[in-house]
């Protein structure tokens, strides 16, 4: 599918491409599916990881499979937000790298929240995505 999403990085913002995102997504009348957030639990119920590192790999494809499900590619992502128990520069630059080589170019609006706890007590990073799909 291509998006039919319009990005930008207004001269009156930081020029957050420079980082891997957009200040600004727009998205063209169509649908869009909200993706719940996911976390570092696999399909087989096996436990987390204890690095964040083997984490965020996990999220990345459980990101992946919300996106096959919804024929849709990372072009498709108006937004993510990204959710940490541990938000400080170190661990964004662990989390980040993996996540913008899955956006593979592609720059939705994102926010980074550190968060106080996740939905289980070994979780340390969370995303949901707000994706523009086919009609």
């Amino acid at each position: 599918m291509s998006a039919l999403i319009d990005r930008m990085n207004p001269s009156a913002l930081p020029d957050a491409s420079k980082i891997g995102y957009s200040q600004i997504a727009i998205a063209h009348p169509g649908p869009l599916a909200f993706v719940s957030g996911q976390v570092a639990w696999r399909p087989d119920g096996s436990p987390a990881p204890v690095s964040l590192a083997e984490q965020t790999a996990i999220v990345i494809e459980n990101l992946k499979g919300a996106l096959d499900a919804l024929q849709a590619t990372t072009d498709d992502i108006a937004q993510m937000r990204i959710y940490m128990t541990d938000l400080r520069g170190e661990t964004q630059e662990i989390a980040m790298g993996a996540i913008l080589g899955f956006l593979n170019g592609a720059q939705p609006s994102l926010t980074g929240i550190g968060v106080a706890a996740l939905a289980g007590p070994d979780l340390q990073i969370e995303v949901e995505m707000v994706v523009q799909v086919a009609a």
